[in-house]
């Protein structure tokens, strides 16, 4: 997986803000103790290893969804690097604090700014969903020990809940980490019991700007969310439907028993005839997202935090894009 296939197919279109910095960036707060024996810690990773010799005092996250995972523990970093897409993910619901006083200081969006990694003085950089090369990695390493993505899974392409045990190791707190795993996971099982009808139904998770048009495959943390509810990513001839840029010929790819669509305007594919001819489409089996809603954020993230705020959003309207029934709405998201 590429960053391209990560940001909200709208990056071409959006504006960067400014990624502003303190010189000298508030410490770290926490709001729970490290567990007994956890460093010094030791983590490999597709780089090879990083050994974090005490407690950090000062985290730094250059991963796109990182801030979320270590605020999940209770650590709330000094340093971030921005969410990229049209959310205002300062602002997101399932994070409540995360950019209040101390402010983070932001250290890039699409490109890393190593300059103000070191105006941090970070004590641990976390990048395990950064989509870092070696040669970043390197430099980044030589500011402080680094926490890249484990080589066990393709790029990008790392579970939420093995981040999240990763990051708690490399913070002291594996022990809240699995917790946290644990409690996440009960949700969604949960939610699978409540809605056997949902086991085994095809979706597609598309994302629509200016004219393209991608499709998510398996590998992808998006479409992981709806496959952990039992939903199946449809395949054509054993290999996944999935696209970087959909030609309009191939829109019957998003003709699943659910379809995703976020779109950052309603001026595109949503106007197409040939769409509006799918059978989902007619049958009301659409779940229509504007990139600025906090359901396309939450989902960007995938965090343990935006995870259970995205499911109380997304059950109901995936119940009702499966009900059998043309008739039923299902309602925009919030």
């Amino acid at each position: 997986m590429r960053i391209p296939a990560l940001v909200l197919a709208c990056t071409a279109a959006l504006a960067l803000s400014a990624c502003g910095s303190s010189d000298d960036p508030s410490p770290t707060t926490t709001t729970a103790a490290t567990d007994a024996g956890a460093f010094p810690a030791t983590i490999t990773h597709t780089f090879g290893t990083t050994t974090i010799p005490k407690a950090p005092q000062r985290v730094v996250t250059v991963g796109f969804n990182e801030q979320d995972f270590a605020l999940a523990l209770g650590v709330k970093p000094v340093a971030v690097r921005e969410f990229l897409g049209l959310y205002a993910y300062k602002t997101r619901p399932w994070a409540p604090g995360a950019n209040s006083d101390p402010t983070p200081a932001l250290v890039g969006g699409a490109e890393i700014n190593l300059e103000r990694v070191a105006a941090a003085r970070p004590d641990v950089v976390l990048g395990i969903y950064s989509f870092i090369e070696k040669g970043i990695y390197d430099k980044l390493s030589r500011i402080a020990p680094t926490v890249a993505q484990t080589k066990d899974f393709g790029v990008g392409a790392v579970p939420w809940d093995r981040q999240l045990l990763d990051t708690g190791k490399a913070l002291g707190r594996e022990a809240k980490a699995k917790e946290v795993v644990t409690e996440v996971n009960a949700q969604f099982a949960d939610a699978k019991e409540r809605h056997p009808e949902f086991q085994g139904k095809s979706i597609a998770v598309a994302f629509e700007s200016g004219g393209t048009t991608f499709v998510l495959g398996d590998d992808d943390l998006r479409q992981q969310f709806f496959t952990g509810l039992g939903f199946v990513t449809p395949k054509d001839a054993g290999k996944e439907y999935q696209e970087d840029n959909l030609s309009r010929e191939r829109l019957d790819v998003l003709d699943q028993d659910v379809l995703v669509l976020i779109t950052d305007d309603d001026k595109g594919l949503l106007r197409d005839p040939l769409y509006r001819r799918l059978k989902a489409v007619r049958e009301g089996r659409v779940i229509n997202v504007r990139a600025t809603d906090a359901f396309a954020g939450a989902l960007g993230f995938n965090s343990p935090l935006s995870r259970p705020y995205l499911l109380k959003q997304a059950e109901s309207r995936l119940a009702a894009a499966v009900d059998g029934d043309p008739a039923t709405k299902v309602a925009a998201p919030e």
